[in-house]
């Protein structure tokens, strides 16, 4: 009994030591220790309102209908269609009710929208959970890491990654992760499809190109020899019906996409590449060898693309938009679209289709949740609830004119590309290889290091 007395006695006497310790002594190492205050550790970026609600931000630079702080569809000075007003206004209404948050834009300029990524996303601290953003921004947005993947978000099998009704994503060269996205249906397929006179196709005995694209026999070679015997010529030689007419601006672009080439991709200028030089030299040849493409006129840009119109093309370029304002299904000849075909290096599978024709969005790193912000911003998108007959794309099918097109044309806009050849001011131009007064090597030999200084300086 006195082994357990002395034994309970030595017990109590550490305990009260090591408990005098913790008021005591612990308390002086917490002191000479002290905690990260709650100000110097990583602020939340997140904003709420009073009532704990998240409050969301779009950054653009115009302003965007409807979105919360909207009530009655009058709200927007331009609304022209009330149903489709009234859709959209109850759409945001479901949305704070769903995911129990605010969704604003903030007009922060065009040019405020460049700056604000550039300065606030670097500081952790982003000016907008979501940017809506011009390529010419947007893309090295991501190339310097200020953006989230898709796949980071945890989208993977969702509609953006796989069967694109309601969003889309670009993919960027070099990058093995998507990061800009965009509604798939926006006023349009935003597709420049390869156009044709059904008929006249039929009259000269040849298949329909839609046809060969099924079977991948629609190739460069294909179309050069439909163009030779499209092309007509009257009794003074000169050709009075043209194989190909249109924008040569839209014709090299989607040239460079068939060929898997292209002149300003990424941070090396890729116009002296044999791919692009394949680009040209088909360029060249249709308009000086074969002269089977209309000369260019350069005081008239809409007449190089209206003169389908009138019968006077077999292929020109089409999307919803130039049907509708040159003509389509009330043309008294029949029209059929197809893909563009595909170049000796390029690949029908992986070619890029379509070269984007809207802005795009991105979320940036330092938002809080941003699998949240990508939900409420596709909710939003998808105000139409998936039916396509009440949605902007009810107007660009019936510009068409049958499915078939329709198909090709979504298929197309749904593998869009980029290339910024036109937007670095270096001032290129085909028109002296179009009119045969310079060979492809002279178009490279001018402009190639002008290419390479523009990327430099747009991605430094």
């Amino acid at each position: 009994m006195k082994k357990k007395t002395r034994r309970f006695v030595l017990f109590c006497f550490v305990l009260f030591y090591f408990v005098l310790f913790l008021l005591c002594g612990g308390c002086k190492n917490r002191a000479s220790v002290p905690e990260t205050p709650p100000s110097a550790a990583r602020p939340s970026t997140a904003k709420y309102t009073e009532d704990g609600r998240r409050i969301i931000t779009l950054g653009t630079w115009y302003d965007r209908y409807y979105m919360s702080r909207h009530q009655k569809i009058e709200d927007d000075p331009k609304m022209a269609f009330p149903v489709t007003a009234r859709l959209r206004l109850e759409r945001i209404r479901y949305i704070e009710e769903k995911y129990n948050v605010v969704f604003n834009s903030v007009n922060l300029t065009f040019d405020g929208v460049q700056e604000s990524i550039e300065t606030s996303i670097p500081d952790g601290s982003p000016d907008a959970d979501i940017y809506e953003v011009d390529l010419q921004f947007g893309i090295p947005a991501v190339l310097n890491g200020y953006a989230v993947s898709l796949e980071e978000m945890g989208l993977g099998g969702t509609d953006v990654l796989a069967d694109q009704r309601i969003m889309k994503y670009l993919a960027l060269t070099g990058q093995r992760e998507e990061f800009l996205f965009a509604p798939s249906v926006s006023g349009g397929t935003s597709a420049y499809v390869l156009a044709f006179n059904a008929d006249m196709i039929r009259a000269a005995g040849l298949p329909n190109p839609q046809d060969l694209w099924d079977r991948g026999e629609w190739t460069w070679d294909r179309w050069r020899e439909y163009l030779k015997v499209l092309t007509r010529r009257s009794n003074d030689e000169r050709p009075s019906i043209y194989g190909f007419s249109g924008y040569w601006t839209d014709l090299l672009t989607n040239l460079l996409f068939s060929n898997n080439a292209g002149i300003a991709r990424g941070v090396r200028e890729e116009l002296s590449d044999p791919k692009t030089m394949e680009v040209l030299a088909f360029i060249y040849d249709i308009y000086n060898t074969d002269k089977s493409a209309r000369p260019w006129d350069p005081s008239n840009w809409e007449i190089n693309n209206r003169l389908y119109a009138e019968g006077l093309s077999g292929f020109w370029i089409g999307a919803d938009w130039i049907f509708d304002e040159q003509g389509g299904k009330d043309l008294p000849f029949e029209i059929g679209v197809a893909p563009w075909p595909v170049g000796p290096r390029g690949n029908r599978e992986t070619n890029r289709q379509s070269r984007p024709q809207n802005n795009w969005y991105f979320i940036p790193r330092g938002v809080e949740n941003p699998r949240l912000v990508y939900d409420v911003f596709f909710d939003w998108v998808n105000w139409f609830d998936g039916d396509t007959e009440v949605s902007e794309e009810h107007w660009s099918r019936n510009q068409y004119m049958n499915d078939r097109n329709y198909a090709y044309a979504v298929m197309m806009a749904s593998r869009p590309g980029f290339d910024m050849w036109d937007s670095l001011g270096t001032g290129f131009n085909l028109l002296p290889l179009i009119t045969g007064k310079a060979l492809p090597e002279e178009m490279v030999e001018e402009y190639a290091s002008q290419y390479q200084a523009a990327l430099d300086a747009f991605f430094k």
